[in-house]
């Protein structure tokens, strides 16, 4: 779904899977400053939007999800996970309850294959999921943002922010009020300082949440009944995941940032080394240059110097191995 900011002065298109919306306004290390004053928003409008109503929307989903959610208050945001039978991410979900139904965000496109899920586990529950994409917009103020969102607007606050469900006929006067904009390479730039992992870009169709550090924050542990329960349990109480997530300043002498996949290696066994991992996303950070999360083996030592690609980098715990 193409976004009408992209007629904004300067707007270059996102690509992959953020192609939709605006990838820059002409002044990267500009937007990025702006939104940690927090000043300006985010257009978010290509992701995907579900809600879910009906008396039994939080006691069905808490049987689906790997969050705890019966008891969910109204206004309060949390993000959950839905996994595979064998404990691998499929989804990743960003809610918000209004008291009537319960509204989420999540990665563009995967909407379709959520709701196909959602319906075929609906069996006798008071629950009605609808595709709400084509009527919102998501758009995001940044943490420390004055902005008041409009009048009736579902509002998912978290401390990196607050996401807003705009109605789509009203995006482009919310730009013109609450501006400047800023596309979504200032916003991931600040999402990978955050190591915050996104689905499809630190997954794979492998990734469980303990490789990710989404235990703390998409998992509630002390609750069963979902698929792909077991794993999670299994690897928290008796093993630990085969990969950790890192943080990694990368040299900035390199013109290019390693793309996603780029191979990751020991520095001293130089490019044609064991492969140990992989660069998942790749920013230029306004204060702390290149940077990048990436996901490695739980054995690479905390101290080793690495590559990616043929770009020296250091790494930053983020996952403990």
């Amino acid at each position: 779904m193409k976004s009408p900011l992209l007629s904004l002065p300067g707007a270059v298109p996102g690509e992959g899977a953020d192609e939709g919306v605006a990838a820059h306004y002409g002044d990267l290390f500009r937007e990025q400053r702006e939104l940690a004053a927090g000043n300006g928003f985010v257009d978010l409008s290509h992701r995907g939007v579900v809600s879910v109503s009906g008396d039994d929307r939080l006691s069905w989903l808490h049987l689906l999800l790997t969050q705890h959610v019966s008891d969910l208050l109204p206004g309060r945001a949390t993000e959950a996970l839905i996994l595979s039978a064998n404990g691998h991410i499929e989804h990743a979900l960003y809610l918000v309850d209004d008291g009537e139904r319960v509204w989420m965000h999540i990665e563009p496109g995967t909407q379709e294959a959520l709701i196909a899920y959602l319906e075929s586990m609906k069996f006798f529950y008071r629950v009605e999921v609808a595709d709400r994409t084509d009527e919102f917009a998501v758009v995001q103020l940044p943490a420390g943002s004055i902005v008041e969102a409009p009048a009736g607007t579902v509002v998912r606050e978290t401390a990196y922010g607050r996401d807003l469900f705009l109605p789509r006929a009203e995006l482009e006067s919310f730009a013109a009020a609450h501006g400047p904009a800023a596309g979504l390479l200032a916003h991931e730039a600040l999402r990978v300082e955050a190591h915050r992992p996104r689905l499809g870009f630190e997954t794979d169709h492998r990734t469980i949440p303990h490789e990710l550090g989404w235990l703390d924050t998409a998992v509630h542990l002390q609750k069963g009944c979902y698929r792909g329960q077991e794993t999670v349990a299994r690897v928290h109480n008796l093993g630990k995941p085969p990969r950790r997530l890192v943080f990694l300043h990368l040299d900035g002498s390199e013109v290019h940032l390693p793309p996603h996949g780029a191979e990751i290696r020991l520095a001293a066994d130089g490019p044609d080394g064991r492969k140990l991992g992989f660069v998942t996303t790749s920013v230029r950070h306004h204060e702390l240059g290149p940077i990048a999360l990436a996901l490695v083996k739980r054995n690479v030592p905390l101290d080793a110097e690495l590559l990616a690609e043929n770009t020296a980098a250091a790494q930053e715990v983020v996952v403990e191995p």
